[in-house]
């Protein structure tokens, strides 16, 4: 039996990476490939995958409401995530989704391969590498300042209202929202509040 995969990556290089790797398995055939997350559901729906391999960083919808959307609509196709990170917000909102496949990016393709085969088997597979993590949450690389802006503006606050209650100037904290955002990697303040609120510093 060939199993049927949908690809979701925003990266092409990477994606075209996977593909050209998952194309020397013999029983796994690429069907499909996006590159943002609100695609994903329709190109599942057209190609009916048995599995779907999803980054949990895209563009349009983030990878775990991709996957928990594909699950309420085709619960057959099971979904492997491909992450960078593992903390516990992450892997806690992956295991809510149903998700079955919880993987490191950067593991090896054979590792891959056999992950995408067991969640086709209907198989739980976490990356133990991840799952440690997960279990440690990891120290936050902001200052105590930077924690209380962003912990502000993720209770809503404007930057104004920040300015205000942190006796700051609007200024300084659009300044702490860039050094945050950059510190974390994030695409912007909306990514940099997920990342913070998934991680536990907020």
């Amino acid at each position: 039996m060939v199993i049927r995969t949908l690809l979701a990556e925003d990266m092409n290089l990477v994606r075209g990476a996977l593909v050209a790797l998952l194309a020397y398995e013999e029983d796994i055939e690429v069907v499909a490939e996006v590159a943002r997350g609100d695609r994903i559901l329709a190109a599942a729906r057209a190609c009916r995958p048995d599995v779907a391999v999803i980054d949990i960083a895209l563009p349009g919808k983030d990878g775990l409401a991709a996957a928990g959307e594909l699950h309420a609509k085709l619960p057959e196709c099971g979904v492997l995530i491909l992450t960078g990170v593992g903390t516990p917000g992450l892997l806690k909102r992956a295991l809510d989704v149903h998700v079955r496949g919880f993987m490191a990016k950067d593991a090896p393709p054979d590792r891959l391969a056999d992950g995408i085969r067991r969640v086709a088997e209907g198989e739980r597979v976490i990356d133990s590498e991840l799952a440690i993590a997960a279990m440690r949450p990891p120290e936050a690389p902001l200052t105590p300042r930077e924690l209380d802006v962003i912990g502000a503006a993720a209770d809503g606050a404007s930057i104004g209202e920040i300015a205000a209650s942190l006796y700051l100037s609007e200024g300084t904290v659009r300044n702490y929202l860039s050094k945050t955002t950059a510190k974390l990697g994030a695409r912007g303040r909306i990514d940099a509040i997920r990342i913070a609120r998934e991680s536990g510093w907020i």
